[in-house]
């Protein structure tokens, strides 16, 4: 366990491991969930398809392909719960392979209206 302050930064960071160096990493999703065997029920979502659901939710710059760092404040779920389980979702591609999804970012999915 990690413990911190309501509020406080917290930064974290995936390092991929692997002999293959043309290869880098994305944090798609990120949820959080006071049971860390359901993230379903109970879940507040930091980010969603690369987008920041979260306004604290934060990427920041890594120093090699292989590593993806993010960060958000601390919050705890309405005091109910002693602890706070992340569960995200990060997507590996090859390095420099722009159309991939790892290269596009944020992506907002729009709902098509059913007529059309």
């Amino acid at each position: 366990p990690y413990y911190v302050d309501m509020n406080q930064n917290l930064f974290l960071q995936a390092s991929l491991h692997s002999s293959d160096q043309n290869l880098t990493m994305f944090v798609d999703t990120c949820v959080a969930s006071p049971n860390s065997s359901d993230f379903r029920t109970l879940v507040y979502e930091l980010s969603k398809s690369g987008c920041a659901s979260d306004s604290t939710y934060s990427l920041y710059p890594s120093p090699q392909s292989d590593v993806a760092r993010f960060g958000f404040n601390a919050f705890s779920f309405v005091n109910r719960f002693p602890s706070v389980f992340l569960h995200c979702q990060l997507l590996v591609c090859r390095y420099h392979d722009f159309p991939s999804r790892c290269y596009q970012g944020c992506v907002r999915r729009f709902r098509r209206n059913a007529d059309s």
